[in-house]
C-alpha cells in the first residue's frame, strides 16, 4: 500500500497538468467546432513567456503567482490575435481545412520560438520553497506535486462557475449545442468567439507555464503535448469539461501505474485506453451523441469527370514526367521519386476522406505496414522487390480489412482518433520490437536488384505504379461503387433506406486505401534503402493530409497536385532557408484562407467560370 500511494499521487499531478491543456481545447472545440492544432504550440508559448517572467522576477511565491497569471495573459493575447488574424477568416471553411490552417499555425510558431529564444532547451531552477517534501504514508512527495494536484480541481470549479453561473458561460453552453440558433437570437458570433478562444489559450499558457519546474521550455512541447490532449478530449467527449477532467484522471493514473507495472506499454498507453473506449462508447464517456449524428445539410459537389482539355493537359504533364529522366540529375530524380510516392500516399487517402468521407489521421500506419512487410520479406526469405511490392498491398489490405471492423462504427472526429490510436500502436511496436523490426536502427540495405539500382530505371518504375494507381483509384470512384460510397457519405440514413450497406461499403473503401498506402511505403522502403518507425509517426500521416488538403477534395486531380505542391515546396525551402517551417506554414494558411476548397478545387471553378464567361 505504502508504494501505491506516491504512484497514485504521481498520476494526480500528471492528470492535473494535462487537464489544465484539454479543458481549454475542449472549451474551444465545443463553441467553435475548430479542432485547434495548435493548441499545443500556445502551450509550448506558455512555457517559453513563463520562463522569461518568472526568471527576472523575484523568486517569492506572490512572485511566482505573479508571473504565472501575467503569463495566462499574455497566451490569452496571443489566442486572440490567432483568432481574429487566422481562425476567423477559415470558420465558414470545412472542418478539415481549419485543421488544415491550424496546422500550418503550429510550423510557424515553431520557427518564431526558435527565433526568439533559441534551440537550447531552458529549464527553470526551481525556489528554495518549492523545493520541499511532504512526508505521506511514510513517502517523501514533492510540494509542488502536491500544488497540481491542487490546481486543476480548483481550475475545473471556477470553469463550472464560469459556465453555469454567468450570462458568458450560459452562451458559451448555448453555442456548444447549437451555434446556429444562438446566432439567430441575435448574439455577436465574432465577440463570443474570440472570448472563447482566448480563455482556452490563457488555460493553455496557464498548463505551461506551471509545468516548467518539473520541466523545461523545449520545442518538442507543442506536438507531444497536443496528441495526449485530444486523446483527452475525445475519450472525455467532445466538449465535455467534466468529461476531459475524469479522462485526464484515468489516463494520468493509469499512466502513472504503467510506467511501473508494464513500461513497454506506456508509449500507446493512452491510446489503448481512447481505442477501447470508443468502441464501447463512440461518442467517449460523457459526449453528447446527437453531436456526430447530425446529417449534412447538403450533399457535398459531384466530382465529375475532367473535361476534354484539362485531360490534354495531364497527358502532357505525364509525357514530360516520363521525360524527366533524360534532362534531370540524380538528385531530381530522387525527388521525382519522392514525389511519386507521395502521389500514391495522398490519392490512398483522399479515396477514404473524399468518397468515402472518413477523415484519417493515421493514414501512416498503412505505409509502414507495407515498408516492413516488404522488408521483412527479403531479410527472412530473401524475397525480390516485385514479391514484396505484390506483399506489401495484401498485408496492408487484410491488417485494414480487421481494423475496419471497428472505424466504420464511428464518424467524425472519433473515427480520426482512432486511426490515429491504431497508427501509434503500429509505431510502438516498430519501435520497441527490435528483434524484429530493428528498433529505432531499422530495417537496413533493403535495396532493389541490380536492374532497377539505376535512379531513372526505379522511377519510371515509381512513377508507371503512381500512375496505375490513380487510374484505379479513380475508375473506382466512377464505377457503381463510388457513386453508392459517395452516397453514403452525404446521408447514412438516406443510403440505409434504399438498401446500401453503409458500413461495407466504409470497410472496402478502407481496404483499398490501406492497400494502395502499402504499395507506396514499400516503394519509399526500396527508394531508400531502409525502413525505420519514423515512417509511421504522426508527422509523416499529417503530411498526407496536408497533401489531400491542399489539393482539394471535390477533385480526383487534387491530392496529385497537392502531393507536386507539397513535396516540391518543402523540398524548395528546406534547401533555401533556415526557416522554412515559418515560409511552409504561412504558404499553407494563405492557400487555405484564399482558396478553401483546394488548389485543384478554385482551379476547377476558374476554370468553369472561364468557360461560362
Amino acid at each position: 500500500m505504502d508504494s501505491l500511494i506516491p504512484q497514485l499521487l504521481t498520476g494526480l499531478a500528471g492528470a492535473s497538468s494535462l487537464f489544465l491543456v484539454a479543458s481549454g481545447l475542449t472549451i474551444i472545440f465545443g463553441v467553435t467546432r475548430i479542432v485547434n492544432f495548435s493548441h499545443g504550440s500556445l502551450m509550448m508559448l506558455g512555457a517559453y513567456i513563463g520562463w522569461s517572467i518568472l526568471t527576472r522576477l523575484p523568486r517569492d511565491p506572490e512572485w511566482f503567482v505573479l508571473g504565472i497569471l501575467l503569463t495566462v495573459l499574455a497566451t490569452a493575447l496571443i489566442g486572440v490575435v490567432l483568432e481574429v488574424v487566422v481562425l476567423r477568416r477559415v470558420y465558414r471553411a470545412p472542418e478539415l481545412f481549419q485543421l488544415l490552417a491550424t496546422f500550418g499555425v503550429v510550423l510557424v510558431l515553431q520557427d518564431v520560438t526558435l527565433w526568439i529564444w533559441g534551440a537550447v532547451e531552458l529549464p527553470l531552477p526551481r525556489p528554495r520553497w518549492l523545493r520541499g517534501f511532504v512526508e505521506i504514508a511514510g513517502n517523501r512527495f514533492p510540494f509542488y506535486d502536491l500544488i497540481l494536484i491542487f490546481v486543476g480541481p480548483v481550475v475545473l470549479g471556477l470553469l463550472w462557475l464560469l459556465m453555469n453561473r454567468t450570462r458568458w458561460g450560459t452562451l458559451v453552453r448555448a453555442a456548444t449545442l447549437d451555434r446556429e440558433m444562438v446566432a439567430a437570437l441575435g448574439v455577436n458570433q465574432r465577440t463570443l468567439f474570440t472570448s472563447v478562444f482566448a480563455l482556452g489559450a490563457g488555460l493553455a499558457g496557464l498548463g505551461g507555464a506551471l509545468s516548467l519546474p518539473n520541466a523545461s521550455a523545449n520545442l518538442n512541447i507543442d506536438l507531444s503535448i497536443i496528441t495526449d490532449a485530444f486523446v483527452v478530449v475525445v475519450v472525455g467527449g467532445l466538449g465535455s469539461l467534466p468529461g476531459a477532467f475524469l479522462a485526464s484522471l484515468l489516463i494520468g493514473i493509469l499512466q502513472a501505474f504503467g510506467i511501473v507495472l508494464v513500461p513497454k506499454i506506456t508509449l500507446v498507453l493512452v491510446f489503448l485506453v481512447m481505442a477501447v473506449v470508443l468502441v464501447f462508447r463512440p461518442n467517449g464517456l460523457m459526449g453528447r451523441p446527437q453531436a456526430e449524428a447530425r446529417e449534412a445539410t447538403a450533399a457535398a459537389p459531384v466530382i465529375r469527370p475532367a473535361p476534354r482539355e484539362l485531360r490534354i493537359l495531364g497527358l502532357v504533364a505525364l509525357v514530360l514526367a516520363a521525360a524527366a529522366p533524360l534532362v534531370a540529375g540524380e538528385y531530381y530524380l530522387t525527388v521525382l521519386t519522392d514525389a511519386c510516392v507521395a502521389v500514391i500516399f495522398a490519392t490512398s487517402l483522399h479515396f477514404m476522406m473524399g468518397p468515402g468521407g472518413m477523415a484519417s489521421f493515421g493514414h501512416a500506419a498503412w505505409f509502414g505496414i507495407g515498408a516492413y512487410a516488404a522488408g521483412l520479406l527479403m531479410q527472412w526469405l530473401g524475397a525480390p522487390m516485385p514479391v514484396g511490392l505484390l506483399a506489401a498491398p495484401i498485408l496492408a489490405g487484410i491488417v485494414a480489412a480487421l481494423f475496419g471492423w471497428f472505424v466504420v462504427r464511428l464518424s467524425g472526429v472519433y473515427l480520426s482518433m482512432l486511426t490515429l490510436a491504431f497508427a501509434q500502436i503500429v509505431w510502438a511496436i516498430s519501435f520497441q520490437w527490435v528483434e524484429v523490426t530493428g528498433g529505432d536502427n531499422g530495417l537496413l540495405g533493403l535495396w532493389p536488384p541490380e536492374w532497377a539500382r539505376n535512379p531513372a530505371t526505379f522511377y519510371w518504375i515509381a512513377l508507371a505504379l503512381a500512375v496505375s494507381v490513380a487510374l484505379l483509384l479513380r475508375r473506382a470512384l466512377y464505377a457503381p461503387y463510388g457513386y453508392a460510397l459517395r452516397a453514403a457519405r452525404d446521408s447514412a440514413m438516406r443510403a440505409q433506406s434504399i438498401g446500401l450497406d453503409v458500413k461495407r461499403l466504409r470497410m472496402v473503401a478502407l481496404v483499398i486505401a490501406g492497400a494502395a498506402c502499402g504499395l507506396a511505403g514499400a516503394i519509399f522502403s526500396y527508394s531508400k534503402g531502409g525502413i525505420f518507425p519514423t515512417y509511421i509517426s504522426i508527422p509523416h500521416s499529417v503530411e498526407a493530409l496536408l497533401m489531400v488538403l491542399l489539393g482539394g477534395l471535390q477533385t480526383v486531380a487534387g491530392p496529385i497536385i497537392g502531393a507536386l505542391v507539397y513535396t516540391g515546396l518543402a523540398d524548395i525551402l528546406v534547401r533555401s532557408t533556415d526557416l522554412w517551417r515559418l515560409v511552409l506554414g504561412t504558404v499553407i494558411v494563405l492557400l487555405v484562407v484564399a482558396f478553401p476548397e483546394g488548389i485543384a478545387g478554385a482551379a476547377r471553378r476558374l476554370w468553369l467560370r472561364g468557360r461560362e464567361a
